[in-house]
């Protein structure tokens, strides 16, 4: 028996329109009607660019312990990220954990789709970045300005390296994801807040060749409804690397499904309910996804790509 990932909400949305998807929908699938009219509602056609390679692995979704590294293995590809130490004006050096959460993986899709738009490894901060996350919907202020400023400064402290099984592809020198900046003064004086980043950030430079080598570009506003699910984000992402490359339907298996999303998961059919769960808002926000669960696993099939050809093109010029 197969599925539709996303329930069908976004065929209702086309039908019927916002309001009343909702109420043909029970409670807890309002929230997918949202997501799928916000994205198709989009006429701003922005995109955000990611790296290949974390599109087959991710960073996790929860604190590690400060001195804990994390190893991601994905599809022929394996992550390692490894935290390191900052020294702050006037203080000591101490140990940043490796980053985590859906607030690092937004700061890190803002400096790769920067960097992509400007060819460049500087990237400016500022109120260029505040302007950014406040189209996420990311608020300066409150806890979500602090979980903003811990995850920019483990970004800042640790390494990482990918290492490829393809034949043509190396594994990367232990490298960062940044060279210098991403860091913070501890003003808070709100209406100086464009000014508490730094002017710019430097890229690392092995980094800033992989993505601009082998970007992924996606569409900002399904980044912006999905910026508070990071499990759903990296299988958005996975996605829109995934499907368009297909050369006919392919079935994911549950066990491989685990071994990529859901390496803390012990019992299979947990993971399977968890992963449905997460699945759903990622396909709903990527309305060109042909998806579906089945016994076996889930089904991809070939499908466009989240961003036009014509708008990479417009936003490379």
């Amino acid at each position: 028996m197969q599925e539709d990932a996303a329930h069908g909400v976004r065929k209702l949305v086309l039908l019927h329109g916002r309001d009343q998807a909702r109420a043909m929908v029970p409670p807890e699938r309002k929230a997918l009607v949202d997501i799928a009219a916000e994205v198709l509602a989009d006429d701003a056609s922005r995109i955000g660019i990611t790296y290949t390679g974390f599109c087959l692995t991710s960073l996790p979704h929860k604190r590690l312990p400060d001195d804990a590294a994390w190893e991601k293995r994905g599809h022929r590809v394996t992550l390692l990220v490894e935290p390191g130490r900052l020294k702050a004006a006037g203080r000591t050096t101490r140990m940043h954990g490796v980053p985590y959460g859906a607030r690092a993986r937004m700061i890190l899709l803002y400096l790769q789709t920067q960097a992509a738009r400007t060819n460049s490894r500087e990237v400016e901060l500022g109120r260029s970045m505040r302007d950014w996350l406040g189209r996420m919907g990311l608020s300066w202020g409150g806890e979500t300005g602090k979980a903003l400023r811990e995850q920019a400064v483990r970004i800042a402290a640790c390494s990482l390296k990918f290492f490829w099984e393809d034949e043509d592809m190396e594994g990367w020198a232990a490298g960062r994801f940044v060279r210098s900046g991403l860091r913070f003064s501890d003003r808070s004086d709100e209406s100086r807040q464009g000014e508490l980043w730094d002017e710019r950030v430097v890229l690392d430079e092995v980094f800033f060749d992989a993505m601009r080598q082998h970007p992924v570009p996606l569409q900002e506003a399904a980044l912006r409804e999905l910026g508070n699910r990071s499990a759903s984000l990296d299988l958005y992402i996975w996605l829109a690397y995934r499907l368009h490359t297909l050369r006919g339907p392919t079935t994911v298996r549950w066990s491989a499904l685990r071994d990529q999303f859901g390496s803390g998961y012990s019992e299979l059919h947990t993971f399977r309910r968890d992963f449905r769960k997460s699945l759903a808002p990622a396909v709903a926000a990527y309305p060109e996804a042909k998806v579906e669960l089945t016994e076996d696993g889930v089904m991809l099939h070939p499908s466009r790509p989240p961003v036009s050809v014509r708008l990479i093109s417009a936003a490379r010029s």
